[in-house]
């Protein structure tokens, strides 16, 4: 059966991204660096996750992030604030960040620091269950943030990106008690999928689950080999 012309762009399309994503992750791996490809939908937490990640570590964990938004830089200004150095890319209609747009962010960061002083970047990508998940930009780990309040349903409905995850944060954990929601149910549900996720129930309010977040980014960042943590 011969593939539609939509179907062998797309191939085509997730091809030349994989190229630059190798070619991403070759500079990483030659400078000593992890990185990581922080996923969700809007809303779900991403950015005070970061805020809450870079108080923690970046004491003694030397980090940059690039932060991907359709507009405005308001999340890098927030993420500024503790002096770790962000480069931010707008991408306009665009409802993912690719292995291009991230060559670009690197070679912004290759300008305001010396990479191979740096131990993590994190790539904060844009709100979007589906697309992010196609392309990657030349990440070590993928992790995933999954709110409570988008409901159980949602590892089943977008499977790709919770398919995905080296990392999966179930976020908002505090709003709990007000949900007609069951977080065993969601662990259930990214099982199905994934079995070789961690999954870490959090919240970035009261503070529950940061410490294991946290031991986590320690974990892959002590890793001396800068290969690919699961197998996309």
């Amino acid at each position: 059966m011969h593939q539609t012309v939509d179907a062998a762009l797309g191939i085509n399309l997730l091809h030349a991204n994989q190229e630059g994503a190798d070619h991403n992750q070759a500079h990483f791996n030659e400078w000593g660096v992890t990185c990581f490809n922080v996923m969700s939908s809007p809303g779900a937490g991403k950015t005070v996750l970061l805020e809450k990640t870079l108080a923690a570590l970046s004491p003694d964990v030397n980090l940059a992030v690039i932060e991907g938004d359709m507009t405005t830089e308001l999340d890098a200004d927030r993420l500024r604030a503790y002096d770790v150095p962000v480069v931010a890319i707008n991408t306009g209609r665009s409802c993912h960040l690719d292995a291009k747009m991230v060559a670009g962010g690197i070679h912004q960061l290759e300008h305001c620091t010396n990479p191979r002083e740096l131990d993590l970047v994190l790539v904060e990508n844009v709100g979007n269950l589906v697309c992010p998940a196609e392309f990657e930009v030349g990440e070590h780990a993928k992790v995933a943030l999954l709110s409570v309040t988008e409901g159980e349903d949602k590892p089943l409905k977008y499977p790709v990106m919770f398919q995905a995850a080296d990392c999966l944060l179930v976020t908002k954990i505090d709003l709990v008690p007000y949900l007609n929601i069951d977080i065993e149910q969601i662990v259930q549900n990214v099982r199905q999928l994934n079995p070789h996720a961690t999954i870490l129930p959090v919240s970035a309010q009261t503070g529950t689950g940061l410490a294991e977040w946290f031991e986590w980014v320690r974990q892959q960042v002590a890793q001396p080999s800068r290969t690919a943590v699961g197998s996309h």
